[in-house]
């Protein structure tokens, strides 16, 4: 069990140093740091002594070592553009996106699991039928199209919901929230459906081919055989089966969930991460677009990492694999 932890974080070590590295690139050569951040009355003796302390007279090899260890520390410098410390621009926009990812991960489970089961046990009705078209809309609707729709529906023509803006937020020491307010809560709802549509659709289709195929195993049919009504043997022994690769997904798209937020959050102008990464490349703003890719790698690698290991911990056959391979290549 050792040996697969330390390799999977050796992997996650790797692909973070590559991401760091492609952060590193965006930062040093799109642009002179210098000239963004000094005006253009700055004299020369002030853009020495600025690329000295941005330590930008030393070799591209050191950089890039300062770089990594800087951002180890969570030290990515100065926006250009908010003149304001980049890991504190971020972490305070971190709150509105957690709970927008938040809540879309929990309707995604909420909604998407009982669709599963239902158009698995009645994978021949007309309502199962109808769900699996819609699945397919729901899959092929790109975020910004379905964004825009409930907008223009729930909000232009029946103003029931705000289109924009997170509403009303309460402060938490460091954490703001808006879901301890009637505004924050009804803010948080058009935007919330449209991230997680296509996770909803995913685990739905999830949900139904594993339900299927354990429906057709032979415990099920000898629990059939024992008289078991129908209500146990669907929701406490087939779906209780199911429910590992429904949690193993799950928690791999978080990882996506936050990356890809950032249309719905330009959509409906939330104030998250993602806005924010829009913002700073409509502004050129690198070192917030270099803290902003390394931040959300690091929650996704670490995400993934953190799944492959309870899957490592549930199913032994994982940890033989990786040490029979390991035992082959010595």
């Amino acid at each position: 069990m050792l040996a697969f932890i330390v390799r999977r974080v050796f992997n996650a070590v790797g692909v973070m140093l590559a991401v760091a590295l492609l952060a590193f690139v965006i930062f040093r050569f799109v642009g002179d740091p210098v000239d963004m951040m000094l005006n253009e009355q700055a004299s020369q003796t002030q853009r020495d002594e600025l690329r000295e302390r941005l330590g930008l007279n030393a070799s591209v090899g050191m950089q890039f070592v300062h770089f990594v260890a800087n951002a180890a520390q969570g030290e990515f410098g100065i926006s250009y553009r908010n003149q304001q410390d980049v890991f504190s621009l971020v972490a305070e926009r971190f709150p509105a996106t957690f709970e927008l990812v938040l809540m879309a991960t929990l309707l995604s489970l909420v909604i998407g699991v009982p669709l599963g089961v239902l158009t698995a046990i009645y994978r021949k009705s007309r309502l199962a039928q109808a769900l699996q078209f819609v699945s397919i809309l729901g899959i092929s609707l790109p975020s910004f199209v379905v964004g825009i729709m409930l907008i223009l529906i729930f909000s232009v023509q029946l103003g029931w919901l705000p289109g924009f803006g997170r509403g009303e937020t309460v402060k938490i020491g460091g954490w703001s929230t808006g879901l301890l307010t009637p505004s924050g809560r009804a803010a948080l709802v058009l935007p919330s459906i449209t991230l997680a549509l296509f996770q909803i659709t995913l685990i739905m289709r999830l949900v139904r081919a594993e339900m299927l195929e354990t429906l057709r195993t032979e415990f099920i049919k000898f629990a059939r055989a024992r008289g078991l009504p129908d209500r146990v043997v669907h929701f406490r022994l087939a779906l209780r089966n199911c429910l590992m690769p429904v949690i193993t997904v799950t928690g791999m798209q978080i990882g996506n969930l936050i990356a890809f937020a950032l249309i719905t959050e330009t959509v409906f102008q939330w104030p998250g991460m993602g806005l924010l990464f829009i913002q700073s490349v409509m502004f050129v703003d690198i070192p917030v677009m270099a803290a902003y890719l390394v931040i959300v790698s690091f929650i996704f690698v670490a995400l993934n990492t953190l799944v492959d290991m309870m899957y490592g911990v549930v199913d032994p056959r994982l940890r033989s694999q990786h040490v029979k391979g390991g035992a082959n290549a010595h």
